[in-house]
């Protein structure tokens, strides 16, 4: 019989302090990390109970909508996302879903998983989808589901029209999924005026939250259909009408909530609550604005078109001779500045820079197109990092 292993020796945690200015996590607020340190309360105690209803409502606010339905599932961004479509999407179902980035197939992969069928509505990657190109996919399937990306992470578009495209799915019966990762708190986004059904979310973008509990509305005609399904959904632990007990009126026990996670949502939505949710999408663009001049500035190219740029996920093209990968990593080990590379059809070829929540400030812009610029410079690009700054100061 082997021995049992020995204790390890670990020492204390001190991991590195970054500057977060890729796709998520963005930093975040000192004000959130002291609400995780709290002190814990069990996850029915009525001083938590109270807690919850604050949340809820602070959610509502935030997405713009009365739904009683408004909730932090307890874990990532895409249990947000599976809650969504594994409740709404029933066996048979048919799910209208794009192709114009890496989380419209994460969409199709979730509706097939719950035992919908999937037709897709092309778009470029790059691109947002065409409102004539929807309306045809529905007059030409019957589709029961349709799911769009509201900020697509992985190309740095925004989905314009959001009214039209929810219209043409209402006029064939369909519910609408919306994914709102990358621009709740930092874009214009309005559930119920845009007659969005279903929106989900992720704290750790714009709202500058750990992830851990993330944002989730489902409307009225939403709730129904999930409340009325014929097979219960596919997962026990997202499964909607079971969580309505814990996070409906009669808050019964139904899983050990993420305390602290709780705590930090609260906490982050209150600082959108503060600066107002107009101010702080303001902000977003500001701030965003003059980080994208000064990338134009310095000679590089924007992946989406000035009237399809998302503020929040700014998608800048590699130049050509130039290593995404060790500018990367050059900005890391320099600067201890985090950005991304490119995913799906885009590997490669893009940056994702983030201007997100508590990271979109003047500061980290002129830290990012500085730091940029030397890092171009040392692969031989002639970046002009003073034109940049200035681009920068001019737009601020």
């Amino acid at each position: 019989m082997s021995k049992p292993p020995e204790a390890p020796d670990v020492g204390e945690l001190t991991p590195p302090n970054r500057t977060l200015m890729g796709p998520g996590p963005s930093d975040v607020d000192p004000r959130v990390l002291r609400a995780m340190s709290t002190p814990l309360v069990g996850h029915l105690d009525p001083s938590f109970i109270e807690i919850m209803n604050e949340v809820q409502e602070l959610l509502r606010y935030t997405f713009r909508t009365d739904n009683t339905w408004t909730i932090p599932v307890s874990g990532t961004g895409s249990a947000a996302m599976e809650a969504a479509i594994g409740n709404v999407v029933e066996p048979g179902d048919t799910m209208l879903v794009p192709t114009n980035g890496y989380f419209g197939g994460r969409m199709a992969d979730m509706a097939q998983r719950a035992g919908g069928d999937v037709v897709e509505v092309d778009a470029p990657w790059g691109e947002p989808l065409d409102t004539a190109d929807v309306a045809t996919a529905f007059e030409e399937d019957d589709i029961d589901v349709f799911g769009f990306v509201h900020a697509e992470t992985s190309t740095g578009v925004l989905q314009p029209a959001v009214p039209e495209l929810t219209s043409i799915a209402h006029e064939h019966d369909a519910l609408v999924i919306a994914d709102t990762v990358t621009s709740i708190g930092g874009v214009e986004l309005k559930v119920d005026e845009w007659g969005i059904d279903v929106a989900y979310a992720g704290p750790q973008k714009c709202l500058s939250c750990p992830p851990g509990a993330s944002p989730l509305t489902l409307n009225d005609q939403a709730m129904e259909k999930v409340l009325t399904r014929e097979e219960d959904a596919r997962s026990w632990y997202l499964d909607l009408s079971l969580l309505e007990g814990y996070w409906g009126e009669e808050r019964a026990y139904h899983h050990t909530a993420p305390i602290t996670n709780v705590y930090a949502i609260r906490e982050a939505l209150r600082l959108v609550a503060e600066e107002g949710i107009e101010e702080r999408w303001a902000r977003h663009r500001r701030v965003a604005g003059a980080l994208k001049a000064g990338f134009v500035a310095m000679g590089l190219e924007m992946n989406a078109p000035d009237e399809y740029w998302l503020p929040s996920l700014n998608a800048v093209r590699v130049p050509d001779g130039v290593d995404d990968g060790a500018v990367i990593d050059y900005l890391l080990e320099k600067y201890d500045l985090e950005i991304a590379s490119g995913l799906g059809d885009l590997e490669g070829e893009i940056w994702r820079i983030g201007c997100m929540g508590a990271s979109a400030t003047p500061k980290n812009v002129s830290l990012v197109v500085s730091a940029l610029a030397d890092a171009l410079q040392q692969q031989g690009f002639d970046a002009d990092a003073g034109a940049a700054i200035d681009a920068v100061a001019e737009h601020l």
